[in-house]
């Protein structure tokens, strides 16, 4: 159920859309059927159901957002690893400074077009 939505909204959108062509709707791990035969009980336990989900998937962003705060207090790296020492960047920049066509230079260092021209324009940019 968590991972048909985003939210408690969509959830119900979700389910209403589907029970309105009419198609029925079994949750196996939470044993509920829904239909387009209107059942109160059935509706509100979807709103609990989808709710805790909600509220479950807030506590894991804050979580991990805590965690990478953490990681960065600490000095550590996030991310994946550059694959251009500066060695290679200077290398990567006397290439296209001789006018090698860019695709070659990025096929030359294993790294894509964009990377490519993300470090030049860091290069010439600062940014």
């Amino acid at each position: 159920m968590d991972r048909l939505a985003r939210n408690l909204k969509d959830l119900q959108n979700v389910v209403d859309d589907l029970t309105g062509q009419g198609v029925e709707i079994y949750f196996h791990k939470e044993n509920l059927v829904f239909s387009n035969k209107a059942n109160a009980m059935s509706k509100l336990l979807l709103q609990v159901m989808g709710a805790f989900a909600e509220f479950e998937r807030s506590l894991n962003k804050e979580r991990q957002l805590e965690g990478i705060a953490a990681a960065k207090k600490k000095g550590k790296h996030l991310g994946r690893e550059s694959a251009l020492n500066e060695a290679r960047k200077k290398q990567l920049i006397d290439m296209v400074e001789s006018r090698i066509s860019k695709t070659d230079v990025a096929k030359h260092f294993g790294i894509s077009r964009q990377a490519l021209y993300n470090t030049l324009k860091t290069f010439y940019h600062g940014k």
